[in-house]
């Protein structure tokens, strides 16, 4: 049976860890074992940080949006049901932006749905 050899594979993988645990302190970028555990759970973190800072921008527009709605006479809960009311689709993050960078356009959305919620209450 010839004789089979494993060629590059071993030490690109190895390059491939090594790439990853680039900045870790000590062993953990140095041996083998400890960097395969410390890229391992440092992907998982990415991960789950991935997903966090997902939630953490959809509060923090939600404020920004509740804020610029108690401005305006309105809070956050009437004024979303206002524009789901008058039919405007956008998005939080596009209302945050609104909110903050254009405040006489967020006002006029203001102004739709306080109008579509006192026709649905009429």
């Amino acid at each position: 049976m010839p004789r089979a050899k494993r060629g590059s594979k071993r030490l690109d993988k190895r390059k491939k860890l090594q790439k990853l645990s680039k900045g870790f302190r000590g062993t953990k970028s140095k041996l083998y074992r400890s960097m395969k555990e410390s890229v391992e759970r440092a992907l998982k973190f990415a991960y789950v940080g991935r997903k966090i800072k997902k939630r953490d921008y959809r509060s923090l527009w939600i404020v920004r949006i509740g804020a610029a709605a108690r401005i305006n006479g309105l809070n956050y809960s009437q004024f979303m049901h206002g524009l789901k009311v008058a039919g405007i689709d956008l998005d939080r993050k596009i209302l945050a932006d609104l909110a903050v960078n254009q405040p006489e356009a967020f006002a006029d959305l203001v102004g739709s749905a306080k109008k579509a919620l006192q026709a649905k209450a009429a």
